[in-house]
């Protein structure tokens, strides 16, 4: 699951890229926040972290505020999460950014829990690396391409 701060950061990119592909103004923190739901609180530690990842910028004075400064195509969605949330790997040992091994791991090799999460972590990764925040501009049915299916109540 991601984090309610990594969905205000998403819906705050959109936002932003959205603006982009139109006006192309910078927005003020309160038009961001009212635009995409985040709490303008919150919301200025996520576009502080975002401008330190070098996806938004901001300008001064009187048209000043924030904009996005990559395209769209270029956010990558796994980088979103990585920037805000941190490393996304199930176990330290499969992180490619913050690899450590475990501390109760004989051996990495033959270790079964390490090969299960391991298979599924690689297919997420790919899926997840794949998307970028032009796939979300786009379309709301992104995953749509990639066949999954509705999750059942409860889940």
């Amino acid at each position: 699951m991601i984090t309610q701060k990594t969905k205000y950061a998403l819906k705050s990119l959109m936002v932003l890229a959205d603006e982009k592909a139109g006006d192309a103004e910078a927005l003020r923190i309160e038009d961001i926040a009212e635009r995409s739901g985040a709490p303008k609180r919150f919301l200025e530690h996520i576009l502080l972290d975002l401008k330190r990842g070098g996806m938004i910028g901001s300008r001064r004075g009187r048209k000043g505020g924030y904009e996005l400064i990559k395209d769209p195509r270029q956010v990558s969605l796994a980088a979103v999460l990585r920037l805000i949330d941190g490393p996304m790997a199930p176990l330290p040992c499969l992180s490619r950014k913050a690899y450590r091994r475990c501390d109760d791991c004989k051996d990495e090799e033959t270790c079964r829990v390490r090969a299960v999460f391991g298979g599924f972590y690689a297919t997420y990764i790919l899926m997840i690396e794949s998307l970028t925040l032009a796939d979300l501009q786009e379309d709301a049915r992104a995953l749509e391409r990639f066949a999954v299916p509705k999750a059942a109540a409860g889940e």
